[in-house]
């Protein structure tokens, strides 16, 4: 955990959120993707903040266009600067993402606030987002993508 002086209020014993100063920039930065025009939004995000920490980044899809998607996304990324990984996997995306996320070792995750269609869309029990923000070990970042 860090605090940073302009936070005005320190972290309280057990607290475990994380001020990012510049002796905890994010290093390994992994997002989620499934190729739509919006997922490729947060994609794009990620590269920025990649970029301006200096930091890795990691590339996953899920699903049976998993592979395509990754590789499309790695051909967009190339010449960016930035070192880029990718993973292409089978399964929910959120139990995914949270299991990329340490088996990775990073400490930021991208993931674009829509995705999901139909009923559960509507239910924020059921969003990728709100599953990872109880299941990460690390930061989670949430892109506006609509």
């Amino acid at each position: 955990m860090s605090y940073s002086d302009a936070d005005p209020v320190p972290p309280e014993p057990g607290d475990d959120r994380s001020v990012p100063t510049a002796r905890s920039a994010h290093r390994r930065v992994l997002v989620g993707t499934d190729g739509s025009t919006t997922a490729e939004r947060a994609v794009d995000r990620a590269l920025d903040v990649a970029r301006a920490h200096g930091a890795h980044l990691t590339v996953l899809s899920t699903g049976r266009r998993a592979e395509q998607v990754v590789a499309v996304t790695h051909a967009r990324l190339e010449g960016s600067g930035v070192p880029v990984t990718t993973v292409a996997t089978h399964g929910e995306p959120a139990g995914a993402l949270a299991d990329e996320a340490v088996r990775g070792g990073h400490d930021l995750v991208v993931v674009g606030n829509k995705g999901l269609h139909g009923m559960r869309r509507l239910s924020p029990l059921g969003s990728v987002p709100g599953r990872l923000s109880h299941r990460l070990p690390c930061a989670l970042l949430v892109v506006k993508t609509t």
